[in-house]
């Protein structure tokens, strides 16, 4: 692991368990967004309560690294960025968790043909979550690493803006739309680009903190 930690297995061993719920949670969220589209209750919901379950895991985790790196920080005044890595890269799980409980409770009706391009939307979207937590990863153990996935967060963030926009210029170009259902489905695109826009938040992040280690 990279020297801001002391070698600590154990410390070592929560910091990825940790960004493999979060990754794991991502994953779960796109296949129940998929079971959702495809008319699945059930096995969606099944994915949703197994994103909320990730979630508690993921925090109670990050609490448990929190308290540890205070003893086992090699360098003190890493702590705070490492901290802070820690805080955002949860805060990424929590709007994915919001997010599917959004689609539990409110129960979005989507028109047959935007459901792909929709897919089209949570896959990038997810992509761009799964290299923010490789470039987290990469901060820790192979610092030369992070650039790679942060160029690559950068261009799913961005796919996700193209993807999102033209879902939205359709639905606000159909006239045989009402406008409760043309802004209720603009709402979940928007979700659905939150999600891209916080992991390359935290991406940002992670090129700062890596500068700063390296200088």
């Amino acid at each position: 692991m990279f020297s801001v930690l002391k070698k600590t297995k154990a410390l070592e061993g929560r910091i990825d368990e940790f960004l493999d719920t979060i990754m794991e949670a991502a994953l779960e969220f796109k296949q129940g967004i998929k079971y959702y589209l495809d008319g699945d209750v059930e096995e969606f919901e099944k994915r949703a309560k197994h994103v909320d379950q990730l979630e508690g895991r993921a925090d109670r985790l990050r609490r448990e690294i929190e308290n540890q790196l205070y003893s086992e920080m090699l360098l003190p005044e890493a702590r705070g960025d490492v901290l802070a890595l820690l805080e955002n890269s949860d805060d990424v799980l929590n709007i994915i968790a919001d997010t599917i409980v959004e689609f539990s409770i409110e129960q979005p009706e989507f028109l047959p043909e935007i459901t792909d391009q929709f897919m089209t939307l949570v896959d990038v979207s997810i992509e761009a979550v799964e290299e923010m937590v490789m470039a987290v990863r990469s901060y820790f153990k192979d610092i030369t690493a992070v650039r790679d996935h942060i160029t690559k967060v950068m261009f799913f963030e961005k796919e996700s803006d193209k993807v999102g926009e033209k879902i939205k210029r359709y639905l606000f170009s159909r006239k045989d739309l009402r406008l409760s259902h043309k802004m209720h489905l603009r709402t979940f695109v928007s979700y659905l680009q939150a999600i891209a826009d916080k992991a390359e938040d935290i991406g940002d992040r992670v090129t700062i903190y890596a500068i700063k280690r390296m200088v």
